[in-house]
């Protein structure tokens, strides 16, 4: 078969948490940053689709901005990424599985959380606002996506980061399934479009159109500091929960030592 079962995808699940738990911290680095300037590419396309569209176009403008921003979770998964909200599924499931101790689990999500806020920040910096590509005609698209995750109070913030890392996690997983380069973007593809369009808060996304509102004055560090915990939570609820601990719970995967 050209994919896997669900339960196979949980084993694998648990092999790639146990070799992320193993990576060097310059794998980490590296490959972190280059994730989080993936996934501000894929949101700045989506700024810019909609920035150009007539505004009776409305929803259909918002589709075809969200159609977009899954470049940047498939950058990452075919081209190779550390993306936190993709660790905040494989790693659980590792450490349910007693693959990995829960220090390994906070040492990659700190790691990898600091190098997407870099990678994230850097794009936000010298394309959005030194090339002006969050600012002037689209300066107006960007204020209003980053002042919606900013005005949302902790609860909101919160379980609207649960909606959508349950989805990336489930792109992330149904990645897994699929043993071809078009399947696993078809799978990426519907989840990531699906959470954009409902307006879900992504604490990697929020790294980059929040920062890129405060370089062109519109927001303040502050904001950003008062956004970032409870999307952090949500996110690791979203995926640590709805996927990694309802997918162990179901099928209880088995992985010997050899396979890792």
């Amino acid at each position: 078969m050209s994919f896997h079962s669900p339960k196979e995808i949980a084993a694998i699940a648990v092999q790639a948490g146990v070799a992320k738990s193993r990576a060097p911290l310059a794998y980490l680095w590296v490959l972190g940053i280059v994730a989080g300037a993936f996934i501000a590419l894929g949101f700045m396309l989506d700024l810019h689709i909609m920035a150009k569209l007539p505004p009776e176009w409305g929803s259909f403008g918002t589709f075809l901005g969200a159609a977009v921003f899954p470049v940047g979770l498939i950058l990452t998964i075919l081209a190779g990424g550390e993306l936190l909200t993709g660790n905040m599924m494989s790693l659980p499931m590792a450490w349910f599985a007693r693959q990995i101790s829960f220090i390994s689990l906070v040492r990659n999500w700190f790691w990898v959380t600091l190098a997407n806020f870099i990678g994230s920040i850097m794009i936000a910096w010298f394309f959005g606002h030194f090339l002006g590509m969050t600012e002037g005609a689209f300066l107006a698209k960007t204020v209003a996506t980053a002042h919606a995750k900013i005005s949302a109070d902790f609860m909101h913030a919160f379980v609207s980061a649960i909606g959508c890392n349950w989805l990336v996690s489930l792109a992330v997983w149904l990645a897994y399934s699929s043993k071809d380069v078009a399947g696993k973007i078809l799978a990426i593809w519907f989840p990531i479009m699906a959470f954009v369009l409902l307006g879900f808060q992504h604490v990697v996304a929020n790294m980059f159109v929040i920062p890129a509102a405060i370089f062109a004055g519109q927001a303040t560090w502050s904001e950003y500091m008062t956004n970032f915990p409870p999307v952090f939570l949500g996110n690791a609820v979203g995926g640590g929960i709805f996927v990694a601990a309802v997918y162990f719970i179901a099928y209880r995967p088995i992985v010997r030592p050899a396979d890792i």
